[in-house]
């Protein structure tokens, strides 16, 4: 966790999971990573608890026993701002994009790994910070700076299209977070283009080969198969 300044409190986190151990394997790992961790067995008593408590980020298990967890997504946003990743055994793409289309901020699926749980986590609470992005990202060589919209990669500038620029600086404004295929699809192209992926694709692609060192194996700009696209946060 970044070191908290004078005043500061220790971000705090909600975990919503029906499984004891998982709840219990969360609040050691997160108590011991410096948060304040406050548990809750289903989605009526996660909603109580995130009314009471206001955490700063929510960790949602969608198999609940009262509340399908996409709904407990649904009532959460009505007002809550709080990013949401959800951690879930479902592993259908439908489930992924439901989630996300609701308002989650990210989808892990379990079992997952502790070190990348953690660094979702503190991608995700980077954001919420000020919630304006910073002039300048950086992130594995490259670099990007909104205001003067200029692009560069291992200190080279890099000329994009309009359309690959959008792209970019929609990932870049939601860095670390899921974006699905209709998310992006309806931003850039507009709702006429919802049932067209292949565009995206294409210039996922033609993005990809100027930003990445080995556009084959992509290190910043990740498929989440299935789902959509999140561009790495980590430097």
């Amino acid at each position: 966790m970044d070191e908290l300044k004078p005043g500061e409190h220790p971000p705090r986190i909600l975990v919503v999971d029906d499984e004891a151990a998982i709840r219990r394997l969360l609040a050691t790992v997160l108590e011991s990573s410096g948060f304040t961790v406050h548990l809750a067995e289903n989605g009526s008593l996660g909603l109580a608890a995130a009314a009471a408590v206001r955490p700063d980020l929510i960790l949602l298990d969608l198999g609940l026993p009262d509340l399908d967890g996409v709904e407990v997504i649904r009532r959460l946003r009505e007002w809550s701002p709080a990013p949401i990743i959800v951690l879930s055994v479902r592993e259908r793409e439908d489930d992924k994009v439901a989630a996300l289309d609701a308002g989650a901020d990210d989808y892990l699926t379990k079992p997952f790994g502790v070190p990348e749980l953690l660094a979702r986590i503190r991608g995700s609470l980077r954001r919420v910070v000020g919630q304006a992005p910073e002039p300048i990202f950086r992130s594995g060589g490259l670099e990007v700076d909104l205001a003067r919209r200029l692009v560069r990669v291992a200190d080279q500038e890099v000329q994009l299209t309009p359309t690959e620029y959008e792209i970019l600086r929609i990932l870049v404004t939601h860095a670390g977070k899921v974006l699905t295929h209709r998310q992006l699809l309806s931003r850039i192209w507009g709702a006429s283009h919802l049932e067209q992926p292949h565009v995206l694709r294409v210039n996922i692609s033609n993005l990809r080969h100027k930003i990445e060192r080995d556009p084959s194996r992509p290190s910043l700009l990740l498929t989440e198969s299935g789902v959509g696209y999140r561009l790495r946060a980590e430097p």
